[in-house]
């Protein structure tokens, strides 16, 4: 058996469905529309969060830790120009590759955070812990941006990253909540170059991220929002 427990929007579990598909594994897509209890969240993980991997009798959580699992587990890769990515953090580069993820997974929690603090009625201009998060995500897409070659690159020549998804994901994210941040990716001109090559890729169509507000319960096929309520 193997499945994957994931709500529809959050940027880390569609960063690890896009990997699925780029490895070309079949899964069971255990989706959560609401908001589970924690009880029922603890008998997934104990961090409470999602998502969760099942793999045989492996259980896994945290999605860069799934990441590296599936990237190392499964090496038949689909043929797709570029390719994705044979290793999750190259051994020739590895403390670069490490600390490239780490930096865009400190970006996805900022944004979340954010995004979690508005769903409650906080937002970034009521709360200085808030406004200094959404500072770091502009400081943090400046340095990513340097670390990128030139626009036609990803972080890892020749291939699509495990980093390229992640930031991907993290970034529409962003976009896809009225959380009135403008990260300036006209400032950005690698990362925006990035983000615009993989929408084209056929992973990311298949699990696309849409707009999203409190109360929105799921879509219709075409990605219209589907409110609480609605007939």
């Amino acid at each position: 058996m193997r499945a994957l427990l994931f709500t529809s929007g959050s940027p880390f579990a569609r960063a690890v469905r896009i990997i699925l598909d780029e490895i070309g594994l079949d899964y069971e897509r255990r989706e959560e529309i609401g908001t589970p209890t924690a009880e029922q969240r603890a008998a997934t993980s104990p961090t409470l969060q999602v998502p969760t991997f099942w793999d045989g009798d492996l259980t896994l959580w945290e999605s860069g830790i799934i990441a590296e699992y599936l990237m190392s587990t499964y090496a038949k890769r689909p043929s797709v120009d570029p390719p994705f990515s044979m290793n999750a953090f190259r051994p020739d580069a590895l403390w670069q590759d490490k600390l490239i993820f780490s930096t865009i997974q400190t970006f996805g929690t900022a944004a979340t955070t954010i995004s979690q603090m508005k769903w409650t009625g906080v937002a970034i201009d009521r709360n200085d812990h808030l406004a200094r998060a959404a500072q770091k995500l502009i400081h943090i897409l400046g340095w990513l941006d340097a670390q990128l070659a030139d626009p036609e690159s990803g972080f890892q020549p020749g291939c699509v990253s495990m980093q390229d998804i992640f930031l991907a994901a993290h970034v529409r994210f962003v976009q896809a909540r009225p959380l009135g941040i403008d990260l300036e990716l006209g400032r950005h001109e690698k990362v925006a170059a990035l983000l615009n090559r993989l929408n084209q890729r056929d992973s990311f169509k298949a699990n696309p991220i849409w707009w999203w507000e409190p109360g929105i319960i799921g879509y219709e096929p075409d990605g219209t929002p589907v409110f609480g309520g609605d007939t």
